[in-house]
């Protein structure tokens, strides 16, 4: 058994065995939304690539509280017992993924007591960094916060994003990102045109950036050793 996303790649091969025939592929196009608040989950997603954003709604735009790429799962949570989803999903990066319906890999989960440990640990590396943005959108400054949403996408130095999109995720205004972007142009760390990033130097980046990166992988890595 091997899977791109490091979840299903840690199963057990019994576990795995019973999934496969309910799992289909499926394509994360950039800026889908697989997801609303509040809305009937449909579909569970494990990413092979790209990154979907967890987001809560304002009336303004919407902040992303966490992220999930090739090592996790969206709307986790289905399996376990809730049918509705907590937040809406946006994909930030296009890639592709595996994906299964709620009631199916909640009847697995049921069964192997590996794939429900595996999905609540999840839940709980999501939960905590959810709380750890909090703490960063309270504490550390705009262009910390930026450089660590940056690298967190390391995966790909090349991102399509408009300003105004990316100021909503953050949590500030559009003039603020404006600045933050030219700044960090000019040093010649990434280049923004036309709501596309190429990132040039990664590691300046993570000099950049502010504990928060260090602090989440340190809690995947401690509730989710895969």
């Amino acid at each position: 058994m091997q899977s791109q996303n490091s979840i299903l790649n840690a199963l057990p091969a019994e576990a795995f065995a019973v999934l496969q025939s309910d799992i289909r592929h499926v394509d994360l196009p950039f800026d889908k939304a697989p997801c609303e608040t509040g809305q009937p989950v449909h579909a569970i997603h494990f990413p092979h690539s790209g990154v979907v954003s967890l987001v809560t709604r304002m009336e303004d735009g919407a902040i992303e509280a966490a992220m999930v790429g090739r090592d996790g799962i969206v709307n986790g949570t289905s399996a376990l017992d809730d049918n509705v989803s907590l937040h809406e999903c946006i994909v930030q990066i296009s890639g592709a993924g595996s994906a299964i319906a709620p009631q199916a890999l909640r009847s697995a989960a049921r069964r192997f007591e590996p794939l429900q440990s595996l999905i609540i640990r999840h839940e709980q590396v999501l939960l905590a960094q959810a709380m750890q943005s909090a703490a960063c959108n309270a504490s550390h400054t705009v262009e910390e916060r930026m450089c660590r949403w940056l690298h967190d996408l390391t995966q790909s130095d090349q991102l399509t994003i408009t300003q105004d999109y990316l100021a909503h995720l953050i949590g500030v205004r559009r003039t603020t990102v404006s600045l933050i972007a030219g700044n960090l142009q000019r040093s010649g760390l990434i280049r923004y045109r036309r709501a596309n990033i190429k990132l040039l130097e990664i590691e300046a980046l993570q000099d950049g950036r502010c504990e928060c990166y260090q602090r989440v992988r340190n809690q995947y890595q401690d509730l989710l050793p895969i």
